[in-house]
């Protein structure tokens, strides 16, 4: 053994690639290969973090993604920069820099380290209880609160990476590349289906591609030698697509997982130049086979935290793959057969072991013996019960267990060791399979959760499903494929095995001490110091279930999301209440399996392309003409049309004068259309909107407000019926994704008996709006062959009609109050027919305008824009529209809602018009509005919601909503401004034509 602790004997590191790479800013060196754990152990490294709350020492605790201890910073102070990565899954580079995270000043010496000291008085859950009082003291505990929470650092300059996304199709889906994987993959691509292999790791193989064990053998061969060909027969497969350093973040319904395909990760920086860092696969599959394998748990007892206590699976990964020993003098601790595997690659490369505590009593095994000829001492039937050093683990005292298990006896004895593997069995990473909507199963005879009812096409082998043993991983994984493929041919008809391992373990979920508990730290949680006392004590507070307890003591809510610690809990939880494991569950397994990046959630969707802009067919004609634009959800909307150096407010008043006197143009292509067809589509629209649609004929129009559950405004416009089972929806432009949405959710989930079918037809057309008393002369210039009459085309009617041969619908409604017509035309004629209106139009002095001149112009009317004038808590009727509130429907969306006490009320908010004592002074939009602003505290009555100066009126109007606002017309409120009091006065919110006179004008 050499000085760092490096081994010559592995065949999976590169040792003729040295690399040299930083940790808190010390020069290490390591090989092509390496992950930073690895090289970081070989370089007598140990000590690599601190807790989150008493800032004890850690150190690399496993190999994988389920590390809770080494959590790192990458590149701090730099673009690059990531915090909370794992030091087990970081694969070094040249240049690579990491440091610890939660330390200050520096990992060896963190003043945070006092809060060990403190512990008595930090229990879980004191932050509840602490600072509630005296409530004045919060904003001095709120400083020092944020000042100690999170881990890491976030970055403060822009991702360079590129990441993107990518959608993937096939037949079957096998996750994880261990013993099970391979000979599922290699089965399904064999036998004709589409086959995509993914696996974590950088190579395939899982933890039997560095199994040499004499103990561990197929049809003959050692399992490592068995596998290799297997592999290589694999990678020839045309059929089999295979991903590594691809790690399957969720498991979504009807087989639709998520997968993070890492790519330049492991190369260095100047090497990852245009390339991209990390893909997003979104992958859709018929089949899904999980093969994750399990996760070895610790042992839970006093002490079992300090720098240098390693799972035993890790110490083996680490000399066998790696060629690292993590110490010198090692002792294992193990209730199962599995740390003797571990013990047979130590001694294979000459490494000292000073002991094996095992807590049997009875051990039967030919490795247990194996390891008995080498002079290893094993203490059988004892438990460590404490265990010493700061910075790294120097010594271990044991003791004798009791048959029961439940207590120790005897002398205590101490062990000097610098490395403790512990081994407690295994848990099956069921993580994604729970994700997919799978139920689980208890299996008392091991202690293991398994699944149960799958949710869809999908199966688990190997030890994720329960299957530890060797050769019943291989006879149950080829039994289970068979039958779920339904396939004969199998090249695996005769494979034997041989594995000297026992299947025997001894599980005690808290192991005793000499100390009474209040004495002890046996952490369960290591990342966020949650200690078996703590659980205990949660209990004691009255909590039961596993998520209430999880949360109290925050077992399970580190970044490894309590992949080693929460099967524990839940033991703990079930001896102390003395109730069966099964029946408390187990905590919600919720995605991502691992941490993502946000670059690889958002892939090229950022910056620039962070949302797209929608622009309409005439959107290059409003570009030309100087338009001003504003957003409206993505769309770029014409705002207003300054001429001569004009500001918005001119623009808009020149605009408005405009469109009442004589013309104006609008594009409001960006209405949300939506085709709706079927033989229930008048039903359907029934129980949509408030209003009937039965009786409506062909050819009309009519306008309907739609509602939430809850009786509240959610979206309104006008429907025009096209045929007897066809009829096309105009939404709000911000709206139409939300309610498409949410009609497809009625429509798929509450009323899948109706023949209704739903088509966005947004971009489909553009849709220019002529209104004023000329825009019928305007629009019989553009369609000379159209009867503009009233008598043949009377408002809230449409025509089918041509201009120039194409196609269109004209449909007379209005949004202005004004003699209007709306052209829908198909999109890439929008621009022309605009041009050929404009031109019609010239002799009308026919003026553009845009969104801030349609707003004047409604709110002249009292016409509403939901979700301005709205806020989701206002009903019809407290909007003033009880007359769209159909009484003789048996039912729509919201109407029971419309009745409770609450929404009947007379003092709820309502729409009500307001008028300015002096008329020139417009009302800043969100104002509040009160009745007496001597009466302290004040009562805030309601808030303006709608404010402008109407040239067409020669006074400024506005909407708000007021308490009781029905009620009060003719009276005076306040607005309380920052520098003064505006006086209002309540008025009908109708402030133009409310006779509906300008609707029809004569040719």
């Amino acid at each position: 053994m050499t000085n760092n602790l490096r081994f010559k004997t592995s065949k999976f590191i590169d040792e003729t690639y040295r690399v040299s790479f930083k940790f808190n800013n010390k020069t290490y060196f390591g090989f092509k290969g390496d992950t930073l754990a690895s090289a970081l152990l070989a370089n007598g490294i140990h000590l690599v973090g601190r807790s989150f709350k008493y800032h004890r020492p850690r150190g690399i605790m496993t190999s994988g993604s389920e590390e809770p201890n080494a959590i790192i910073q990458l590149h701090d102070n730099s673009s690059r920069t990531e915090p909370n990565v794992r030091a087990t899954e970081v694969e070094i580079y040249e240049g690579l820099v990491a440091s610890s995270q939660n330390c200050w000043p520096s990992v060896n010496f963190d003043i945070g380290g006092i809060n060990n000291l403190l512990s008595p008085i930090l229990p879980a859950g004191f932050y509840y209880k602490t600072f509630m009082w005296p409530a004045s003291f919060w904003e001095k505990y709120e400083y020092f609160i944020r000042k100690s929470a999170g881990l890491g650092k976030s970055p403060n300059v822009a991702d360079p990476d590129i990441y993107e996304h990518n959608y993937i199709h096939c037949d079957v889906l096998v996750i994880g590349a261990g013993i099970s994987g391979i000979i599922a993959a290699k089965m399904a691509a064999k036998n004709g289906f589409k086959t995509l292999l993914v696996d974590e790791k950088s190579y395939l193989g899982g933890s039997s591609i560095y199994d040499n064990s004499e103990f561990s053998k197929i049809n003959n061969q050692i399992t490592s030698s068995w596998l290799e060909k297997e592999i290589n027969e694999i990678s020839k497969l045309e059929n089999l697509e295979i991903k590594i350093r691809t790690s399957v973040a969720a498991f979504h319904g009807y087989n639709f997982l998520l997968a993070r395909e890492n790519l330049t990760d492991h190369l260095p920086i100047n090497q990852r130049e245009n390339k991209v860092r990390q893909r997003l696969l979104k992958i859709r599959a018929k089949k899904v086979i999980t093969a994750t394998g399990s996760i070895e748990r610790p042992l839970i007892f006093d002490n079992n935290d300090r720098p240098g206590i390693l799972l035993s699976s890790a110490i083996k990964k680490y000399i066998d793959l790696y060629g690292v020993a993590c110490g010198e003098n090692n002792i294992l601790f193990t209730n199962n057969d599995t740390a003797y595997e571990t013990a047979m690659s130590l001694i294979q490369r000459g490494i000292k072991i000073n002991a094996i505590i095992d807590n049997r009593e009875q051990i039967d095994s030919k490795i247990s013996y194996e390891v008995e000829k080498n002079n290893i001492k094993i203490y059988k039937g004892y438990t460590v019960v404490d265990t010493y050093g700061y910075r790294r683990i120097n010594k271990i005292s044991i003791m004798k267990l009791s048959k029961d298990g439940q207590t120790v006896i005897g002398d205590k004895t101490k062990l000097n060791c610098d490395c403790l593997g512990l081994s407690g069995g295994w848990t099956p990473a069921v993580h994604l399979f729970t994700q997919s909507g799978g139920k689980l199963k208890f299996r008392e005879e091991d202690q293991v959760f398994i699944p149960n009812f799958y949710p869809s096409d999908q199966i688990s082998i190997g030890s994720c499903n329960g299957d530890f043993g060797l050769e019943e991983i291989i006879k149950n994984t080829l039994s289970s494929i068979k039958k779920f493929l339904d396939i004969d041919n199998s090249e695996y008809k005769t494979v034997e095995t041989i594995s000297g391992l026992n299947q025997s373990k001894r599980n005690i979920w808290l192991l005793p001490s000499d100390k009474s508990i209040g004495k002890t730290k046996s952490f369960v949680d290591y990342q966020n110091d949650a200690t078996a006392k703590d659980i205990k004590l949660a209990l004691r507070e009255g909590f039961r279930s596993i998520e209430h307890v999880k949360r109290y003591t925050t077992t399970g809510m580190g970044t490894d999301q309590g992949k080693l610690g929460n099967m524990h809990a839940l033991g703990i939880i079930s001896e102390t209440v003395g109730t069966k494991m099964g029946e408390h569950g187990t905590t919600t397994f919720r995605p991502p399996y691992t941490p993502l990046t946000f670059g690889t959630i958002v892939g090229r969707n950022v910056g620039e392309f962070f949302d797209i802009f929608r622009r309409t067919p005439i959107h290059d004609w409003h570009v030309a003409n100087n338009a001003e634009f504003e957003n409206v959800g993505q769309w770029k909307r014409a705002w207003y049309y300054p001429k001569d150096n004009e500001n918005m407010h001119q623009a808009v008043q020149r605009e408005s004068k405009a469109a009442r006197d004589s013309a104006g143009i609008l594009d409001a292509s960006t209405l949300g259309k939506i085709d709706i067809q079927g033989t229930d589509a008048s039903e359907f629209l029934n129980r949509v909107y408030t209003n009937a649609w039965s009786k409506l004929a062909v050819g009309k129009c009519r306008y309907g407000l739609m509602l939430n559950e809850d009786g509240m405004v959610y979206d309104d416009g006008v429907t025009t019926r096209l045929g007897e089972n066809h009829y096309i929806m105009t939404t709000t432009t911000g709206g139409a994704a939300n309610v498409l949405g949410k009609l497809e959710d009625y429509l798929q989930t509450e009323w899948p008996e109706l023949d209704v079918y739903l088509s966005s037809v947004t971009d489909h057309y553009a849709t220019i709006s002529v209104c004023g008393p000329n825009s019928k002369k305007i629009v019989s210039k553009v369609i000379p062959d159209l009867d503009l009459s009233d008598e043949k085309f009377p408002h809230m009617s449409f025509k089918n009609a041509k201009i120039d041969n194409i196609k269109c619908r004209v449909m007379r409604i209005s949004f202005t109050g004004e003699h209007s017509y709306e052209i829908n035309i198909q999109a890439n004629f929008g621009k022309s027919v605009w041009e050929k209106c404009m031109e019609a139009g010239k002799d009308f002095n026919i003026t553009p305008y845009g969104t801030e001149t349609m707003h004047l112009l409604r709110a002249e009317k009292g016409f509403i824009i939901v979700g301005q004038d709205t806020d989701a808590t206002l009903t019809p009727i407290d909007l003033q529209m009880d007359w769209i509130v159909s009484k003789k429907k048996y039912d729509f969306i919201g109407k029971r809602s419309l009745y409770r006490s609450d929404t009947i009320r007379e003092d709820r908010k309502q729409l009500v018009g307001l008028l300015t004592d002096n008329p020139e002074e417009v009302l800043e939009e969100g104002a509040q509005i009160v009745a007496d602003i001597k009466k302290s505290p004040i009562e805030m009555l309601g808030h303006v919601t709608s404010s402008y100066y109407s040239p067409n009126l020669g006074k400024s109007i506005a909407l708000g909503v007021v308490k009781g606002g029905k009620n009060m017309l003719g009276q005076k409120l306040i607005i309380p401004m920052e520098n003064k009091n505006i006086n209002v006065t309540v008025a009908d919110p109708v402030f133009l034509d409310k006779e509906g006179k300008r609707l029809n004008v004569k040719l």
